[in-house]
């Protein structure tokens, strides 16, 4: 029993140094001269839009990846088929690759007098870097996981046995998936989406290197405080900082409040 103590209370210290005390010290720094600063930073016109950028690549990122991700566990579980090792890796990409090296690649591939496909973008008069194109295909990369790495497991240890059912009594395959499948891993992918949106809300690395931060056209969130703390404005970082840390506990109870009914299936 006090070794069993012992441990708690070192994971306790360790959570308490390395993830509470920096928030705490983010919060208190942010509320130490009063509400007006705070009010004064999340009320000006290129915060109200740095967060606009980043709600708007947000909302195209989530649903697409949310798709993406239940049919690639679809196939990945339910299909046979040459490659489908390499699809299973190449899902945890973003998971190994460097966010400045993702935007690095969409820089090169994007950028209009040598991207491989910028330069011809560039020429049909669309522009891709240094836009919200770019910044959307950025959050779009670094968030493709989440979704498909909770819905696999779950799909493995469900089984086919009710959809085979469902098909020896005349069920199409819309209709397996619509009464039957998507129903029972409902669960997984709420708590993927949850995961995904809070990555798509933090997401920096290849945001900074494909959106150009252009103050009140390509600002997102996180480069706005990285900015602000470049010029000095402290208090202006942490008023934005907070709001996404408040961002970020809303996902952790959303994630608490969704775990139990995903295990109970």
């Amino acid at each position: 029993m006090p070794r069993r103590l012992a441990l708690r209370g070192v994971a306790l210290l360790y959570l308490l140094v390395i993830l509470l005390a920096p928030l705490g010290m983010v919060f208190y720094r942010t509320f130490q001269h009063g509400l007006h600063p705070v009010w004064q930073t999340l009320s000006n016109h290129f915060t109200v839009h740095a967060f606009e950028i980043t709600l708007i690549a947000t909302a195209i990122a989530v649903p697409l990846n949310a798709v993406f991700g239940v049919l690639c566990a679809l196939a990945i579980v339910r299909r046979r088929f040459r490659g489908k090792g390499l699809l299973n890796a190449f899902i945890d990409l973003p998971l190994a690759v460097s966010p400045v090296v993702v935007g690095l690649a969409l820089y090169l591939l994007y950028s209009p007098r040598t991207g491989w496909f910028g330069s011809w973008l560039f020429a049909h008069g669309i522009q891709v870097l240094f836009a919200l194109p770019a910044i959307v295909l950025a959050t779009i990369f670094v968030s493709v996981p989440f979704v498909a790495r909770e819905v696999i497991p779950t799909l493995r240890e469900l089984g086919n046995e009710q959809e085979q059912a469902a098909a020896t009594l005349g069920a199409t395959r819309r209709q397996r998936f619509w009464l039957i499948t998507l129903p029972s891993i409902r669960w997984a992918v709420i708590y993927g989406v949850i995961l995904t949106t809070a990555r798509c809300l933090g997401e920096y690395g290849a945001v900074a290197v494909v959106s150009g931060r252009i103050e009140g056209r390509t600002e997102t969130a996180t480069t706005l405080i990285d900015d602000m703390i470049q010029n000095f404005q402290t208090g202006g970082a942490y008023a934005v900082a907070v709001v996404l840390a408040a961002i970020a506990v809303v996902v952790l109870i959303l994630m608490t409040l969704t775990r139990p009914k995903e295990e109970a299936f």
